[in-house]
């Protein structure tokens, strides 16, 4: 997994959360944007990359499909271990 350049935003807190988790799985961005698309959520490979950087708001809608895709809870995407 490369590096990450810029520093974290803050227009979300699960950005981090999806990162740790997806590269715990071995998925790359595109695998996890596939299976977004399989579960009807259609993001890009930059929207992605600025929700993991914590620069774009997340939506419910996303939030819910990533907690699914991830096999993570909400809460734990959120934060709330």
């Amino acid at each position: 997994m490369k590096k990450r350049k810029l520093p974290l935003g803050n227009r979300n807190i699960v950005g981090a959360r999806v990162t740790e988790a997806r590269a715990k799985r071995g998925m790359k961005q595109v695998d996890l944007l596939a299976k977004l698309q399989t579960a009807g959520v259609q993001m890009s490979i930059p929207a992605l990359s600025l929700l993991e950087g914590q620069k774009r708001p997340v939506t419910d809608i996303e939030l819910n499909a990533l907690a699914d895709i991830l096999d993570v809870s909400v809460d734990w995407l959120m934060g709330r271990d």
